[in-house]
């Protein structure tokens, strides 16, 4: 998938076929809009668009021969290098739309399979997207290169019948790419390995873990900038963010939490991808709470949430708390009612509505967290470790006690309830 870092890489032609019998892959105008859109993350440049209607698909070349002559004169007409499909194609389609079409051929999850690999920065987002990469491969190597049917010898010493004409490149190829397959997977596992280690740690000192989760461009990256400040550059472009950014984030004066961001969600997301960033996504099972960002601007966003609850069950997070974050509320139109409890409206770019989040997330994830006060005798000073190890002390002062304000989770407010300040007894119903 390597190609030539020119300012556009490529001309590219985009073609869909709307078709009933294609359930969720028919192409429409507004997945043609998104196409083009990724095309331009790619670093090329769409040329050409044409949406061809039909029954059902050509089970030979997809739209069928008079619409790939069509293609064919735009590709000629506009010097396009390129030509990309908005639906998924079978490998034999791949083959004989390159044949008829003299150009490369590709489909939408090729599209995103490039754009994950120019993006992905940290060593395990390169892992993820090299396994889906292989993944996609290996049921399109035949007739991809004219090499594949050669010859890789034969020792002859085989059982009487096997003596065909041995090996071919292709089984070779197949059998290196299952083996590089396994590879990869080994390596994702002890990525899997270390994050479960550094979540029982924080699980340990009890820090909730808030996950950001929407369609790619609803303004994650800019909410995560918005709450955090971290310098996490927020883009108008499609998958800016692929390798998890995580921070620590003081929601309230008793609850800090930790915040991850997560790769953007996509209608049509290539299943390689989804198996492939289970690695990454795995943190949504372990979160105490989703931050789901949906762009109220954007015209399809009722299909973007329900696309992005789609995934979340897929990942087998329906059930963890969720809020909804209807986001680019100064650029959306006012009929957008919120109908939930569990929704605000924000604008991550201009601040507003950030407080009230934190209020949200502050009500979702209070465990019943303290500040409180405590006078301890000098003979109790031993309390001092606990409320260092399982709470937040803020100040300590010696004088006829040891006085400690701390914030206390409360299995801690249970050891030390005694000598909190102004602390009254329950009153007996006789009293």
């Amino acid at each position: 998938m390597e190609q030539s870092t020119e300012k556009k890489r490529d001309y590219a032609v985009l073609v869909g076929l709307r078709s009933p019998v294609l359930h969720e892959d028919s192409a429409d105008e507004e997945s043609l809009d998104e196409l083009a859109a990724l095309v331009d993350t790619a670093g090329a440049q769409a040329v050409g668009v044409l949406l061809q209607s039909r029954a059902a698909p050509d089970p030979h070349s997809f739209i069928g021969e008079g619409k790939v002559e069509e293609v064919k004169r735009v590709v000629e007409a506009e010097s396009a290098t390129l030509v990309i499909f908005d639906n998924d194609l079978s490998p034999s389609q791949i083959r004989v739309l390159t044949e008829l079409l003299g150009v490369q051929v590709i489909d939408r999850s090729g599209l995103i399979l490039d754009i994950f690999a120019q993006r992905a920065r940290t060593r395990e987002g390169c892992l993820q997207v090299e396994l889906a990469q292989y993944q996609y491969l290996l049921p399109r190597l035949v007739g991809m290169w004219t090499h594949l049917e050669r010859q890789a010898g034969t020792s002859g010493k085989g059982p009487i019948g096997s003596k065909g004409p041995g090996e071919t490149q292709l089984e070779t190829d197949r059998r290196h790419i299952r083996r590089k397959i396994d590879k990869l997977r080994a390596e994702l596992e002890e990525v899997r390995r270390v994050r479960s280690t550094q979540r029982q740690r924080r699980m340990k000192n009890e820090i909730p873990v808030v996950a950001i989760v929407g369609y790619t461009n609803a303004g994650q990256s800019t909410l995560l900038y918005a709450l955090t400040g971290a310098a996490i550059p927020a883009n108008n472009r499609l998958f800016d963010t692929l390798d998890t950014t995580t921070r620590l984030l003081t929601v309230s004066d008793t609850l800090d939490v930790v915040i991850s961001d997560t790769v953007g969600f996509i209608r049509k997301l290539p299943h390689q991808l989804v198996e492939a960033f289970k690695a990454t996504l795995e943190e949504l099972e372990y979160a105490d709470l989703l931050l789901h960002v949906i762009d109220a601007s954007h015209p399809q966003w009722e299909q973007q949430q329900r696309i992005v609850d789609e995934l979340i069950r897929e990942l087998g997070a329906e059930h963890i708390p969720c809020i909804r974050v209807y986001n680019k509320c100064d650029l959306a139109t006012p009929f957008i009612r919120l109908d939930r409890a569990d929704a605000v409206s924000i604008s991550a770019r201009t601040g507003e509505g950030i407080d009230e989040l934190l209020q949200e997330i502050d009500a979702k994830l209070d465990k019943g967290t303290r500040r409180v006060t405590l006078h301890l005798p000098y003979d109790k000073t031993g309390l001092l470790d606990a409320l260092y190890r399982d709470g937040k002390v803020e100040s300590v002062a010696y004088s006829e006690t040891v006085d400690v304000v701390a914030v206390c989770p409360p299995r801690l407010l249970g050891q030390v309830k005694e000598y909190i300040e102004g602390r009254r007894e329950p009153r007996e119903e006789w009293e």
